[in-house]
Protein backbone atom coordinates (compact mmCIF):
# COMPACT_ATOMS: atom_id res chain seq x y z
CA UNK A 1 0.00 0.00 0.00
CA UNK A 2 1.20 3.50 -0.72
CA UNK A 3 1.45 5.95 2.12
CA UNK A 4 -1.38 8.45 2.27
CA UNK A 5 -0.52 11.90 0.95
CA UNK A 6 -0.01 14.48 3.66
CA UNK A 7 -2.90 16.88 4.01
CA UNK A 8 -0.82 19.40 5.98
CA UNK A 9 -0.63 22.57 3.90
CA UNK A 10 2.85 23.77 2.95
CA UNK A 11 3.93 26.93 4.72
CA UNK A 12 5.25 29.91 2.77
CA UNK A 13 7.69 32.42 4.28
CA UNK A 14 8.44 29.95 7.05
CA UNK A 15 11.64 29.51 9.03
CA UNK A 16 14.85 29.29 6.99
CA UNK A 17 17.21 26.35 7.24
CA UNK A 18 20.28 27.12 9.39
CA UNK A 19 22.78 27.24 6.47
CA UNK A 20 20.43 29.47 4.45
CA UNK A 21 19.89 31.72 7.46
CA UNK A 22 23.65 32.07 7.98
CA UNK A 23 24.19 32.92 4.31
CA UNK A 24 21.35 35.43 4.25
CA UNK A 25 22.58 37.10 7.44
CA UNK A 26 26.11 37.51 6.03
CA UNK A 27 24.84 38.80 2.67
CA UNK A 28 22.38 41.24 4.19
CA UNK A 29 24.99 42.56 6.62
CA UNK A 30 27.20 43.63 3.72
CA UNK A 31 24.29 44.93 1.68
CA UNK A 32 23.04 46.99 4.62
CA UNK A 33 26.40 48.74 5.01
CA UNK A 34 26.47 49.26 1.25
CA UNK A 35 22.93 50.61 1.37
CA UNK A 36 23.90 53.25 3.92
CA UNK A 37 26.81 54.26 1.66
CA UNK A 38 24.35 54.33 -1.24
CA UNK A 39 22.09 56.72 0.66
CA UNK A 40 25.04 58.94 1.48
CA UNK A 41 26.14 58.93 -2.18
CA UNK A 42 22.63 59.78 -3.40
CA UNK A 43 22.28 62.68 -0.97
CA UNK A 44 25.78 63.90 -1.89
CA UNK A 45 24.89 63.78 -5.59
CA UNK A 46 21.70 65.78 -5.04
CA UNK A 47 23.51 68.42 -3.00
CA UNK A 48 26.42 68.57 -5.43
CA UNK A 49 24.10 69.01 -8.41
CA UNK A 50 21.69 71.48 -6.80
CA UNK A 51 23.97 73.88 -4.92
CA UNK A 52 24.59 76.65 -7.50
CA UNK A 53 28.26 77.09 -6.57
CA UNK A 54 28.93 73.36 -7.05
CA UNK A 55 26.67 72.50 -9.98
CA UNK A 56 29.22 73.25 -12.71
CA UNK A 57 31.87 71.11 -11.02
CA UNK A 58 29.44 68.17 -10.84
CA UNK A 59 28.75 68.45 -14.56
CA UNK A 60 32.47 68.77 -15.32
CA UNK A 61 33.43 65.69 -13.33
CA UNK A 62 30.49 63.59 -14.62
CA UNK A 63 31.28 64.38 -18.27
CA UNK A 64 35.07 64.19 -17.99
CA UNK A 65 36.30 61.60 -20.53
CA UNK A 66 39.08 59.11 -19.98
CA UNK A 67 40.11 55.76 -21.39
CA UNK A 68 41.80 54.42 -24.54
CA UNK A 69 39.92 55.78 -27.54
CA UNK A 70 41.63 53.28 -29.85
CA UNK A 71 39.77 50.50 -28.00
CA UNK A 72 36.46 52.37 -28.14
CA UNK A 73 36.66 53.06 -24.41
CA UNK A 74 36.99 56.84 -24.27
CA UNK A 75 34.09 57.19 -21.85
CA UNK A 76 32.83 59.82 -19.43
CA UNK A 77 33.14 59.24 -15.70
CA UNK A 78 29.36 58.75 -15.47
CA UNK A 79 29.54 56.25 -18.35
CA UNK A 80 32.34 54.31 -16.66
CA UNK A 81 30.23 54.14 -13.50
CA UNK A 82 27.14 52.85 -15.37
CA UNK A 83 28.85 50.38 -17.72
CA UNK A 84 31.99 49.50 -15.78
CA UNK A 85 31.28 49.58 -12.06
CA UNK A 86 27.78 48.16 -12.41
CA UNK A 87 29.30 45.13 -14.17
CA UNK A 88 30.74 44.27 -10.72
CA UNK A 89 27.27 44.63 -9.20
CA UNK A 90 25.76 42.30 -11.81
CA UNK A 91 28.67 39.86 -11.40
CA UNK A 92 27.69 39.48 -7.73
CA UNK A 93 24.02 39.20 -8.77
CA UNK A 94 24.96 36.35 -11.13
CA UNK A 95 26.75 34.49 -8.33
CA UNK A 96 23.78 35.02 -6.00
CA UNK A 97 21.38 33.65 -8.57
CA UNK A 98 23.59 30.64 -9.31
CA UNK A 99 23.90 29.86 -5.59
CA UNK A 100 20.15 30.14 -5.12
CA UNK A 101 19.56 27.78 -8.05
CA UNK A 102 22.01 25.06 -6.98
CA UNK A 103 22.31 25.38 -3.20
CA UNK A 104 19.67 27.82 -1.98
CA UNK A 105 15.89 27.87 -1.77
CA UNK A 106 15.42 28.13 -5.56
CA UNK A 107 16.79 24.59 -6.09
CA UNK A 108 13.42 23.27 -4.86
CA UNK A 109 10.80 24.05 -7.53
CA UNK A 110 8.04 24.30 -4.93
CA UNK A 111 10.04 26.74 -2.80
CA UNK A 112 11.21 28.65 -5.88
CA UNK A 113 7.69 29.20 -7.16
CA UNK A 114 6.88 31.86 -4.57
CA UNK A 115 9.76 34.34 -5.08
CA UNK A 116 9.85 33.76 -8.85
CA UNK A 117 6.10 34.37 -9.34
CA UNK A 118 6.17 37.28 -6.90
CA UNK A 119 9.16 38.83 -8.71
CA UNK A 120 7.57 38.37 -12.13
CA UNK A 121 4.29 39.91 -10.98
CA UNK A 122 6.33 42.62 -9.26
CA UNK A 123 7.82 43.51 -12.65
CA UNK A 124 4.80 42.98 -14.88
CA UNK A 125 2.33 45.07 -12.86
CA UNK A 126 4.59 48.18 -12.64
CA UNK A 127 5.23 47.92 -16.39
CA UNK A 128 1.45 47.69 -16.93
CA UNK A 129 0.80 50.67 -14.62
CA UNK A 130 3.40 52.74 -16.50
CA UNK A 131 1.94 51.72 -19.86
CA UNK A 132 -1.64 52.58 -18.87
CA UNK A 133 -0.54 55.92 -17.41
CA UNK A 134 1.39 56.96 -20.49
CA UNK A 135 -1.29 55.76 -22.93
CA UNK A 136 -3.96 57.76 -21.11
CA UNK A 137 -1.66 60.77 -20.85
CA UNK A 138 -0.31 60.55 -24.37
CA UNK A 139 3.30 59.97 -23.26
CA UNK A 140 6.18 57.81 -24.48
CA UNK A 141 6.16 54.07 -23.84
CA UNK A 142 9.96 53.90 -23.94
CA UNK A 143 10.28 53.93 -20.15
CA UNK A 144 8.02 50.95 -19.43
CA UNK A 145 10.88 49.00 -17.83
CA UNK A 146 12.05 51.78 -15.49
CA UNK A 147 9.79 50.93 -12.50
CA UNK A 148 10.31 47.16 -12.76
CA UNK A 149 13.51 46.91 -10.66
CA UNK A 150 14.03 46.59 -6.89
CA UNK A 151 17.13 47.97 -5.17
CA UNK A 152 17.96 45.57 -2.33
CA UNK A 153 20.78 47.73 -0.91
CA UNK A 154 18.59 50.82 -0.68
CA UNK A 155 15.74 48.77 0.85
CA UNK A 156 18.05 47.32 3.50
CA UNK A 157 19.44 50.77 4.24
CA UNK A 158 15.88 51.90 4.96
CA UNK A 159 15.46 48.94 7.32
CA UNK A 160 18.71 49.88 9.05
CA UNK A 161 17.71 53.52 9.42
CA UNK A 162 14.21 52.86 10.79
CA UNK A 163 15.54 50.11 13.07
CA UNK A 164 12.90 47.47 12.41
CA UNK A 165 13.65 43.91 13.52
CA UNK A 166 12.32 42.25 10.38
CA UNK A 167 12.25 38.42 10.73
CA UNK A 168 14.86 36.53 8.70
CA UNK A 169 12.20 34.85 6.52
CA UNK A 170 10.94 38.23 5.29
CA UNK A 171 14.49 39.51 4.79
CA UNK A 172 15.36 36.39 2.79
CA UNK A 173 12.18 36.81 0.74
CA UNK A 174 13.20 40.39 -0.05
CA UNK A 175 16.73 39.31 -0.99
CA UNK A 176 15.52 36.45 -3.23
CA UNK A 177 12.99 38.78 -4.86
CA UNK A 178 15.79 41.21 -5.66
CA UNK A 179 18.02 38.45 -7.08
CA UNK A 180 15.28 37.19 -9.43
CA UNK A 181 14.40 40.81 -10.19
CA UNK A 182 18.02 41.50 -11.20
CA UNK A 183 18.03 38.48 -13.53
CA UNK A 184 14.97 39.67 -15.42
CA UNK A 185 16.25 43.25 -15.42
CA UNK A 186 19.41 41.97 -17.11
CA UNK A 187 17.31 40.13 -19.70
CA UNK A 188 15.29 43.31 -20.33
CA UNK A 189 18.49 45.30 -20.84
CA UNK A 190 19.93 42.65 -23.18
CA UNK A 191 16.78 42.24 -25.27
CA UNK A 192 15.26 45.72 -25.38
CA UNK A 193 18.22 48.07 -24.96
CA UNK A 194 20.81 46.61 -27.30
CA UNK A 195 22.19 48.90 -29.98
CA UNK A 196 23.40 47.79 -33.42
CA UNK A 197 25.46 44.66 -32.98
CA UNK A 198 29.17 44.41 -33.78
CA UNK A 199 29.37 40.67 -34.46
CA UNK A 200 33.19 40.59 -34.43
CA UNK A 201 33.32 42.07 -30.92
CA UNK A 202 30.41 39.87 -29.82
CA UNK A 203 32.20 36.77 -31.11
CA UNK A 204 35.32 37.79 -29.22
CA UNK A 205 33.30 38.28 -26.02
CA UNK A 206 31.67 34.85 -26.41
CA UNK A 207 35.09 33.26 -27.02
CA UNK A 208 36.39 34.98 -23.87
CA UNK A 209 33.45 33.66 -21.86
CA UNK A 210 34.07 30.13 -23.17
CA UNK A 211 37.73 30.42 -22.13
CA UNK A 212 36.62 31.71 -18.73
CA UNK A 213 34.34 28.67 -18.35
CA UNK A 214 37.06 26.20 -19.44
CA UNK A 215 39.59 27.63 -16.99
CA UNK A 216 37.05 27.29 -14.19
CA UNK A 217 36.30 23.68 -15.15
CA UNK A 218 40.01 22.84 -15.23
CA UNK A 219 40.38 24.20 -11.72
CA UNK A 220 42.79 26.98 -12.69
CA UNK A 221 43.17 29.40 -9.80
CA UNK A 222 44.60 32.89 -9.47
CA UNK A 223 43.12 36.36 -9.76
CA UNK A 224 45.93 37.33 -12.15
CA UNK A 225 44.36 34.96 -14.70
CA UNK A 226 40.70 35.83 -14.31
CA UNK A 227 40.79 39.59 -13.71
CA UNK A 228 42.60 40.44 -16.99
CA UNK A 229 40.38 37.99 -18.88
CA UNK A 230 37.26 39.53 -17.30
CA UNK A 231 38.39 43.00 -18.37
CA UNK A 232 38.92 41.81 -21.97
CA UNK A 233 35.48 40.14 -22.02
CA UNK A 234 33.87 43.28 -20.60
CA UNK A 235 35.55 45.54 -23.20
CA UNK A 236 34.52 43.27 -26.07
CA UNK A 237 30.96 43.05 -24.76
CA UNK A 238 30.80 46.84 -24.51
CA UNK A 239 32.01 47.26 -28.10
CA UNK A 240 29.58 44.60 -29.33
CA UNK A 241 26.60 46.88 -28.69
CA UNK A 242 25.18 44.70 -25.90
CA UNK A 243 25.22 46.42 -22.52
CA UNK A 244 28.52 45.60 -20.85
CA UNK A 245 26.91 44.57 -17.54
CA UNK A 246 25.76 41.38 -19.31
CA UNK A 247 29.39 40.22 -19.22
CA UNK A 248 29.35 40.52 -15.44
CA UNK A 249 26.28 38.40 -14.87
CA UNK A 250 27.44 35.80 -17.43
CA UNK A 251 30.74 35.29 -15.60
CA UNK A 252 28.95 35.18 -12.25
CA UNK A 253 26.64 32.42 -13.47
CA UNK A 254 29.64 30.35 -14.59
CA UNK A 255 31.18 30.03 -11.13
CA UNK A 256 30.62 26.76 -9.27
CA UNK A 257 28.40 27.40 -6.26
CA UNK A 258 27.89 23.87 -4.93
CA UNK A 259 30.39 22.41 -2.50
CA UNK A 260 32.50 19.35 -3.16
CA UNK A 261 33.27 16.91 -0.38
CA UNK A 262 35.68 18.43 2.11
CA UNK A 263 35.01 22.02 1.03
CA UNK A 264 33.83 24.57 3.57
CA UNK A 265 32.94 27.01 0.80
CA UNK A 266 32.43 26.69 -2.95
CA UNK A 267 34.51 28.84 -5.34
CA UNK A 268 31.46 30.99 -6.02
CA UNK A 269 30.92 31.62 -2.31
CA UNK A 270 34.58 32.54 -1.82
CA UNK A 271 34.59 34.94 -4.76
CA UNK A 272 31.29 36.48 -3.71
CA UNK A 273 32.65 37.01 -0.19
CA UNK A 274 35.61 38.90 -1.68
CA UNK A 275 33.76 40.90 -4.34
CA UNK A 276 30.47 41.75 -2.57
CA UNK A 277 32.06 44.46 -0.36
CA UNK A 278 33.61 46.01 -3.49
CA UNK A 279 30.21 45.98 -5.19
CA UNK A 280 28.15 47.23 -2.25
CA UNK A 281 30.75 49.59 -0.81
CA UNK A 282 32.27 51.14 -3.95
CA UNK A 283 30.69 50.25 -7.30
CA UNK A 284 27.03 50.96 -6.50
CA UNK A 285 27.62 54.12 -4.40
CA UNK A 286 29.84 55.60 -7.13
CA UNK A 287 27.20 54.82 -9.74
CA UNK A 288 24.63 56.57 -7.54
CA UNK A 289 26.95 59.54 -7.10
CA UNK A 290 27.11 60.16 -10.85
CA UNK A 291 23.54 59.13 -11.71
CA UNK A 292 21.40 60.66 -8.95
CA UNK A 293 22.60 64.23 -9.46
CA UNK A 294 19.47 65.75 -10.99
CA UNK A 295 18.09 69.24 -10.51
CA UNK A 296 15.38 69.20 -7.85
CA UNK A 297 13.04 72.11 -7.14
CA UNK A 298 9.43 72.65 -6.19
CA UNK A 299 8.53 73.08 -9.84
CA UNK A 300 10.47 69.99 -10.88
CA UNK A 301 8.73 67.87 -8.25
CA UNK A 302 5.34 69.20 -9.35
CA UNK A 303 6.22 68.38 -12.97
CA UNK A 304 6.77 64.74 -11.97
CA UNK A 305 3.03 64.44 -11.33
CA UNK A 306 2.01 66.18 -14.54
CA UNK A 307 4.18 64.40 -17.12
CA UNK A 308 2.79 60.95 -18.09
CA UNK A 309 6.28 59.37 -18.25
CA UNK A 310 7.34 60.49 -14.79
CA UNK A 311 3.92 59.89 -13.24
CA UNK A 312 4.00 56.39 -14.72
CA UNK A 313 7.37 55.73 -13.05
CA UNK A 314 6.16 56.96 -9.65
CA UNK A 315 2.89 54.98 -9.79
CA UNK A 316 4.73 51.93 -11.10
CA UNK A 317 7.15 51.92 -8.17
CA UNK A 318 4.69 52.84 -5.42
CA UNK A 319 1.48 51.14 -6.57
CA UNK A 320 2.58 48.60 -9.18
CA UNK A 321 5.36 47.02 -7.12
CA UNK A 322 3.26 46.64 -3.97
CA UNK A 323 0.23 45.20 -5.78
CA UNK A 324 2.32 42.99 -8.06
CA UNK A 325 4.43 41.34 -5.37
CA UNK A 326 1.59 41.03 -2.89
CA UNK A 327 -0.75 39.67 -5.57
CA UNK A 328 1.86 37.24 -6.88
CA UNK A 329 2.51 35.93 -3.37
CA UNK A 330 -1.19 35.55 -2.60
CA UNK A 331 -1.89 33.79 -5.90
CA UNK A 332 1.02 31.38 -5.37
CA UNK A 333 -0.22 30.50 -1.90
CA UNK A 334 -3.80 30.19 -3.18
CA UNK A 335 -3.14 27.90 -6.13
CA UNK A 336 -0.46 25.74 -4.52
CA UNK A 337 -2.66 25.21 -1.46
CA UNK A 338 0.06 26.65 0.73
CA UNK A 339 -0.59 28.77 3.79
CA UNK A 340 1.31 31.67 5.24
CA UNK A 341 3.67 30.98 8.14
CA UNK A 342 1.92 31.04 11.51
CA UNK A 343 4.26 33.81 12.67
CA UNK A 344 3.28 36.21 9.87
CA UNK A 345 0.17 37.81 8.43
CA UNK A 346 -0.68 39.18 5.00
CA UNK A 347 -0.11 42.81 6.10
CA UNK A 348 3.54 41.79 6.67
CA UNK A 349 3.78 40.65 3.05
CA UNK A 350 2.23 43.89 1.83
CA UNK A 351 4.71 45.93 3.88
CA UNK A 352 7.67 44.11 2.33
CA UNK A 353 6.08 44.44 -1.11
CA UNK A 354 5.87 48.20 -0.53
CA UNK A 355 9.55 48.24 0.45
CA UNK A 356 10.37 46.55 -2.86
CA UNK A 357 9.08 49.69 -4.56
CA UNK A 358 12.50 51.24 -3.89
CA UNK A 359 13.90 50.93 -7.40
CA UNK A 360 17.04 53.01 -7.30
CA UNK A 361 20.16 51.59 -8.99
CA UNK A 362 18.82 49.49 -11.87
CA UNK A 363 15.86 51.85 -12.41
CA UNK A 364 18.27 54.75 -12.88
CA UNK A 365 20.30 52.65 -15.32
CA UNK A 366 17.25 51.63 -17.36
CA UNK A 367 16.04 55.25 -17.32
CA UNK A 368 19.32 56.32 -18.92
CA UNK A 369 19.07 53.58 -21.54
CA UNK A 370 15.39 54.16 -22.30
CA UNK A 371 15.70 57.85 -23.10
CA UNK A 372 19.19 58.04 -24.58
CA UNK A 373 19.59 61.27 -26.54
CA UNK A 374 16.98 63.23 -24.58
CA UNK A 375 18.78 64.48 -21.48
CA UNK A 376 15.79 66.52 -20.30
CA UNK A 377 13.46 63.51 -20.15
CA UNK A 378 16.26 61.36 -18.69
CA UNK A 379 16.70 63.80 -15.80
CA UNK A 380 12.93 64.01 -15.26
CA UNK A 381 12.71 60.20 -15.14
CA UNK A 382 15.62 60.08 -12.68
CA UNK A 383 13.78 62.57 -10.48
CA UNK A 384 10.68 60.37 -10.71
CA UNK A 385 12.71 57.32 -9.66
CA UNK A 386 14.07 59.20 -6.64
CA UNK A 387 10.64 60.51 -5.67
CA UNK A 388 8.89 57.17 -6.23
CA UNK A 389 11.55 55.35 -4.18
CA UNK A 390 11.20 57.92 -1.40
CA UNK A 391 7.40 57.54 -1.31
CA UNK A 392 7.68 53.74 -1.32
CA UNK A 393 10.26 53.88 1.49
CA UNK A 394 8.03 56.17 3.56
CA UNK A 395 4.97 53.97 3.05
CA UNK A 396 6.93 50.83 3.94
CA UNK A 397 8.37 52.53 7.02
CA UNK A 398 4.91 53.33 8.35
CA UNK A 399 3.60 49.82 7.67
CA UNK A 400 6.64 48.08 9.16
CA UNK A 401 6.69 50.32 12.25
CA UNK A 402 3.08 49.36 12.97
CA UNK A 403 4.20 45.72 13.20
CA UNK A 404 7.61 46.28 14.77
CA UNK A 405 6.70 45.04 18.27
CA UNK A 406 5.77 41.68 16.77
CA UNK A 407 8.89 41.63 14.60
CA UNK A 408 11.08 42.33 17.63
CA UNK A 409 9.56 39.39 19.48
CA UNK A 410 10.11 37.07 16.52
CA UNK A 411 13.66 38.34 16.07
CA UNK A 412 14.52 37.78 19.73
CA UNK A 413 13.11 34.27 19.49
CA UNK A 414 15.23 33.58 16.41
CA UNK A 415 18.38 34.91 18.09
CA UNK A 416 17.99 33.22 21.51
CA UNK A 417 20.94 30.91 22.32
CA UNK A 418 20.59 29.85 25.97
CA UNK A 419 23.15 27.04 25.76
CA UNK A 420 25.68 29.43 24.13
CA UNK A 421 26.78 26.96 21.46
CA UNK A 422 26.56 29.49 18.62
CA UNK A 423 23.38 27.95 17.16
CA UNK A 424 20.01 29.60 17.84
CA UNK A 425 17.88 27.44 20.13
CA UNK A 426 14.99 27.42 17.67
CA UNK A 427 17.06 25.18 15.37
CA UNK A 428 17.90 22.63 18.12
CA UNK A 429 14.49 21.84 19.55
CA UNK A 430 14.57 18.29 18.11
CA UNK A 431 18.12 17.53 19.32
CA UNK A 432 18.24 15.51 22.60
CA UNK A 433 21.75 16.79 23.31
CA UNK A 434 20.44 20.35 23.30
CA UNK A 435 17.85 19.55 25.98
CA UNK A 436 20.49 17.77 28.09
CA UNK A 437 22.72 20.83 27.86
CA UNK A 438 19.83 23.03 28.97
CA UNK A 439 19.02 20.64 31.84
CA UNK A 440 22.63 20.86 33.04
CA UNK A 441 22.57 24.63 32.67
CA UNK A 442 19.31 24.99 34.59
CA UNK A 443 20.52 22.60 37.33
CA UNK A 444 23.66 24.73 37.73
CA UNK A 445 21.53 27.87 37.91
CA UNK A 446 19.14 26.22 40.39
CA UNK A 447 22.07 25.23 42.63
CA UNK A 448 23.40 28.77 42.51
CA UNK A 449 19.98 30.21 43.43
CA UNK A 450 19.63 27.72 46.31
CA UNK A 451 23.04 28.82 47.64
CA UNK A 452 22.06 32.50 47.39
CA UNK A 453 18.71 31.78 49.09
CA UNK A 454 20.50 30.02 52.01
CA UNK A 455 22.91 32.95 52.41
CA UNK A 456 20.06 35.47 52.40
CA UNK A 457 18.07 33.40 54.90
CA UNK A 458 21.08 33.09 57.19
CA UNK A 459 21.76 36.82 56.98
CA UNK A 460 18.13 37.62 57.72
CA UNK A 461 18.13 35.17 60.70
CA UNK A 462 21.25 36.83 62.10
CA UNK A 463 19.69 40.28 61.88
CA UNK A 464 16.56 39.02 63.64
CA UNK A 465 18.63 37.96 66.71
CA UNK A 466 20.37 41.34 67.08
CA UNK A 467 17.56 43.28 68.95
CA UNK A 468 17.17 40.56 71.62
CA UNK A 469 20.84 40.57 72.62
CA UNK A 470 21.58 44.21 72.14
CA UNK A 471 21.59 45.03 75.88
CA UNK A 472 19.24 45.79 78.77
CA UNK A 473 18.32 49.26 77.61
CA UNK A 474 15.27 48.56 75.44
CA UNK A 475 14.57 52.31 74.99
CA UNK A 476 17.70 52.71 72.89
CA UNK A 477 17.38 51.71 69.23
CA UNK A 478 19.29 48.57 68.30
Amino acid sequence: MTAPRSTTPRKVLGRLSLPERTYVADALRTETVGGVLLLVAAVTALLWANIPALHDSYESVSHFHLGPAVLGLDLSVAHWAADGLLAIFFFVAGIELKRELVAGDLRDPKAAALPVVAALCGMAVPALVYTLTTVVGGGSLDGWAVPTATDIAFALAVLAVIGTSLPSALRAFLLTLAVVDDLFAILIIAVFFTADLNFAALGGAVAGLVLFWLLLRKGVRGWYVYVPLALVVWALMYNSGIHATIAGVAMGLMLRCHRHEGEDHSPGERVEHLVRPLSAGLAVPLFALFSAGVAVSGGAIADVFTSPETLGVVLGLVVGKALGIFGGTWLTARFTRASLSDDLAWPDVFAVASLAGIGFTVSLLIGELAFTGDQTVTNEVKAAVLLGSLIAATLATVLLKLRNAKYRRLWEEEERDEDADGIPDIYEEDDPAYHLRLATLYERKAAEHRRIAQEKAAARHGLAEVPGGAGEDHHRPA
